[in-house]
């Protein structure tokens, strides 16, 4: 970048191009007015009296406006009064305003007709510049007199929206030119297609106008349809007898009486030379050849913007051997000099650069947000480390595919290790707009207040880069719901794994419910959202939903946020939310424990379709035990398994109230797994002989009541009840 910009500097002082227009005194009279408004008004064109080459020619100046503010030129001569938009000596082509031809099609005649008479002038419609334009449905000509001159059809289709003219609503065509003729009047003759356009009740339009101005502003073809002129370039000419300027060679244009048409030949100033060639002495040398020490050379240059024309672009050859090698040694230590100092500014300013732009990701990222949230818990905000981005991007090789753990709705997760060894997990939040930004400040703070062995530990953020970035502590083994759905013959979970899992997940969930110093709902429980350490320990991770609320709150009203299947029916029809809800999001992984299979399956029935409503089921109709997973049934005591089952029963429960606390379910997985005190089976037939329970369906069924009478005196391998469970 610095070289470039040497480079540039020095080319700047060697070579000194001429793109820029001559100065407007060069190009009209002495004591003539140079513009009108914003249009420049050269000769043979002007305003006042000798400031022009003939009537034809002369330029009024009018303030349209009834405030004075801005002045517009108009050709003077009483048979054309155009507004002038632009002149140009290169092209010897006038831009004017037209006026647009309109058809009422409803009432089958011409609501305006208008046209230009160009004859006896020395203009001429311009077949290079100008192009022919129906808007509408039907057909328009252009007409020379009684000739036909150029036309088109556009076919009619209201609902095609089209950017461009092809044919359809619109269409255009260019305007035919000869060597001995020139078209000097025009009028439009429409001709409608009368099967297509009957029943139409749109306007056609037709008009000659510049192509130019066409492809610039021409984006929909109904853009033109309310406007009542449009830009035409007429081509100009200089005819016998008319004596317009010495620095023009040969004729410039002129009709030709032996030969009956125009001959047209450009003006110009010669090489080296710019300004007015239509001026007697209006050419002058250029700046750059002027001011040469030696030779002035040029190279032409194709402008793509101007038809494709050429410029020519000077600049200076020095015959002098001695002046070389001066200005060599003069720019080389200039530019070491230049190149030195630009390289102190480049390291300044990319340094100040680099900090307003991590202060301004600071601010993105809810840096700010951050702030507020903590200023009233100051400790644990200092015990999260604020990391570089230099720091965690060499610890996840700049964020390689191959590091990828996981990815969700919240964000990307990579492994990285820290410069100490440590391996953590890098997640790279994916906020797209300023209402995900509460979500990954939500994440820091409750993390920042937790300190649980079976709750993921957050080490730090970062947030200089351009998404918000978390690092927590590097869990080993995947996820439980890997574990469960995708097991290998190698490793299978056994039952007292699935139990002390089921029983580290219940009482991290109870610590954020009822231990933390604010209570926290986690609001997205999920086996994905379990992670599994080195010693199948549960870890639950991904707080970006969670929420914590003050001590005397019951509930939170949200939007409804979570992942179906997992998600409590309650919350989705009210939007509240409660320490319930965690409940059954918990009471569907722990039937996936149970089952091992997944929270929404398609190959069961429509109605069973949610584990939840599957499972809940065949506990009623005596079927659990054949859908259980079979090494829960080889290795589980039936009384250890109905006592689980039972217990995720309750979690499901419809009606949120009579769901269990997370302490209860804690304490209930933890008298299930060791009996302390000794449990005792109490079959209870006379007062809890029948359960009534809410099934729980889909969320986009009915749900409803069925009364379940759990008969222990049945219990088979493949007809397992529930238990009433009570402690001495």
């Amino acid at each position: 970048m610095i070289m470039k910009l040497v480079l540039l500097l020095i080319i700047s002082f060697l070579c000194l191009t001429a793109e820029a227009s001559p100065p407007l005194e060069y190009l009209v009279k002495p004591n003539c007015q140079s513009q009108c408004g914003n249009v420049v008004i050269p000769f043979p064109f002007g305003i006042g009296e000798s400031c022009y080459l003939n009537e034809w020619y002369s330029v009024k100046c009018s303030d349209i406006s009834s405030g004075g503010a801005t002045a517009k030129p108009f050709l003077n001569h009483t048979k054309l009064n155009l507004e002038l938009l632009n002149v140009s000596l290169k092209h010897q082509t006038v831009t004017v305003y037209s006026p647009i031809a309109s058809y009422d099609q409803q009432g089958g005649g011409s609501t305006s007709q208008p046209s230009i008479n160009l004859d006896q002038s020395p203009f001429v419609f311009s077949s290079l510049d100008n192009i022919f334009m129906v808007l509408g449905c039907g057909h328009a000509q252009l007409m020379d007199h009684e000739n036909i001159w150029a036309g088109c059809t556009s076919i009619c289709n209201h609902s095609y929206t089209a950017q461009r003219c092809y044919g359809i609503n619109c269409c255009q065509t260019t305007i035919p030119s000869t060597d001995s003729y020139y078209l000097n009047n025009y009028r439009v003759s429409f001709a409608p297609d009368g099967e297509r356009n009957n029943d139409s009740t749109s306007t056609t339009h037709a008009f000659l106008v510049d192509r130019n101005w066409v492809s610039r502003n021409f984006t929909k073809p109904e853009d033109v349809a309310g406007v009542n002129y449009a830009p035409l370039s007429l081509f100009w000419m200089i005819k016998e007898g008319d004596n317009a300027s010495s620095d023009c060679k040969g004729t410039i244009a002129y009709y030709s009486s032996m030969i009956g048409s125009y001959v047209r030949y450009p003006c110009d100033c010669q090489v080296r030379q710019e300004g007015n060639p239509y001026l007697s002495g209006g050419c002058h040398v250029v700046k750059e050849c002027a001011n040469c020490w030696g030779t002035c050379d040029y190279n032409y240059e194709f402008d793509n913007q101007s038809s494709g024309s050429y410029h020519i672009e000077y600049y200076c050859m020095t015959k002098d051997r001695l002046r070389p090698l001066i200005l060599g040694f003069s720019i080389g230590g200039g530019s070491l000099l230049l190149l030195l100092g630009s390289f102190v500014l480049y390291k300044v300013v990319r340094k100040k650069r680099e900090i307003r732009r991590k202060r301004q990701f600071f601010k993105q990222n809810g840096g700010l947000l951050l702030e507020q949230q903590n200023s009233s818990n100051q400790v644990a905000i200092e015990k999260t480390k604020i990391f570089t981005s230099k720091e965690l991007e060499k610890a996840t090789d700049n964020f390689n595919l191959n590091r990828i753990l996981g990815q969700g709705g919240q964000g990307t997760v990579y492994k990285g290790m820290l410069t100490d060894g440590r391996i953590v997990a890098v997640k790279k939040s994916m906020i797209v707009d300023e209402s995900q930004i509460e979500h990954f400040i939500n994440e820091i703070v409750i993390l920042s207040q937790i300190n649980h062995r079976n709750i993921v530990g957050l080490l730090g953020c970062c947030l200089e880069t351009e998404v918000p970035l978390l690092v927590y502590e590097f869990i080993s083994n995947g996820t439980l719901f890997q574990r469960i759905h995708t097991q290998d013959a190698d490793f299978l979970l056994s039952w007292e794994m699935r139990l002390q899992i089921a029983i580290e997940i219940a009482g991290a969930l109870a610590y954020l419910h009822s231990a933390c110093s604010i209570p926290v709902y986690h609001r997205d429980i999920k086996s994905t959202n379990i992670l599994l350490d080195e010693k199948y320990r549960a870890k639950v991770s991904d707080f970006g939903t969670s929420r914590s609320i003050s001590i005397d709150q019951t509930h939170l009203t949200t939007l409804v946020q979570g992942t179906f299947g997992y998600l409590d029916p309650e919350y989705f029809q009210s939007s509240q939310f409660t320490e319930k809800s965690d409940v059954y999001s918990f009471g569907v992984v722990l039937v996936e424990l149970l089952t091992g299979q997944k929270p929404i399956s398609s190959t069961r029935s429509q109605e069973e379709k949610s584990l939840a409503t599957h499972f809940i089921l065949s506990l009623q109709e005596s079927r659990l035990f054949d859908i259980l997973d079979a090494q829960v049934v080889n290795e589980g005591r039936k009384e250890e398994i109905m006592a689980v089952a039972y217990l995720a029963y309750r979690c499901l429960n419809l009606n949120g109230r009579k769901r269990p606390t997370m302490k209860e379910v804690t304490l209930e997985l933890e008298h299930i797994r060791v009996p302390l005190p000794p449990l005792i089976v109490m079959q209870n037939f006379e007062e809890n002989e029948c359960i009534i329970m809410d099934i729980t369906r889909p969320l986009d069924s009915v749900s409803s009541s069925t009364m379940s009478c759990l008969n222990h005196s049945k219990v088979s391998s493949s007809d397992e009840q529930p238990l009433l469970f009570n402690t001495l």
